[in-house]
């Protein structure tokens, strides 16, 4: 599929909205990855008449090595730790360690729906269609803890809607969804925003006022 170039975010989720609606899908609930997910998701949420809520997720890193990632906790009812177990024998890592890492990001998983959606309760998704909804996919390696965490909720079905991402990517995250939609999936991928026309970070005022309507 050849490289597609979107205008901006809303542009993206209008395509995406597009594409999904024709797809009969059974009672929706939107699920968008903050910050940059949020205007994406909201075009897909109004075409489909579904509630838009937040998937939020923070990674566990190790402690010598922040950025390695030993698990990763997801947001919703019942927040879930999904664990990389490869990473925790490699460095030494019990399940309690991780638990106890777990809590300030569990912490900071409550501050930020705190400020994007006032203490407004996750949506459920049991038994329903659940679209997860992100500006772009690089690695995959959020959206893989993610989609764990989401699954164990037990929607009736579970789509992941991107307008870009890699090859390699895409291959990797399909069979963990029941539908993968992803308008571009090009063959030189670098980075998500050259496949903006404009890409600007969001801010958290800027999210906060766009879940107002939803």
């Amino acid at each position: 599929m050849d490289s597609a170039r979107f205008r901006d975010r809303d542009d993206a989720g209008a395509q995406l909205a597009s594409r999904l609606a024709g797809m009969n899908l059974a009672d929706p609930v939107v699920l968008a990855l903050p910050r940059g997910g949020v205007p994406v998701a909201r075009p897909i949420a109004k075409a489909l008449d579904a509630p838009l809520d937040l998937l939020l997720v923070r990674k566990i890193g190790v402690p010598s090595q922040p950025e390695l990632a030993a698990a990763a906790i997801v947001d919703g009812e019942h927040p879930e730790i999904v664990f990389n177990r490869d990473v925790m024998s490699l460095v030494g890592l019990s399940d309690d360690a991780i638990d106890d890492l777990a809590q300030p990001e569990l912490w900071e998983l409550e501050r930020r729906r705190r400020v994007y959606l006032k203490d407004r309760k996750p949506v459920p998704v049991e038994g329903r269609t659940a679209i997860v909804v992100d500006d772009g996919i690089a690695t995959g390696t959020t959206v893989r803890a993610a989609l764990a965490a989401l699954r164990r909720r037990n929607p009736a079905s579970l789509v992941l809607a991107v307008p870009v991402a890699p090859d390699e990517t895409v291959a990797a995250l399909r069979p963990l969804v029941d539908d993968l939609v992803c308008l571009s999936i090009p063959r030189d991928f670098y980075a998500i925003s050259p496949f903006y026309e404009e890409f600007h970070q969001l801010t958290d005022a800027e999210v906060t006022r766009m879940l107002e309507p939803a």
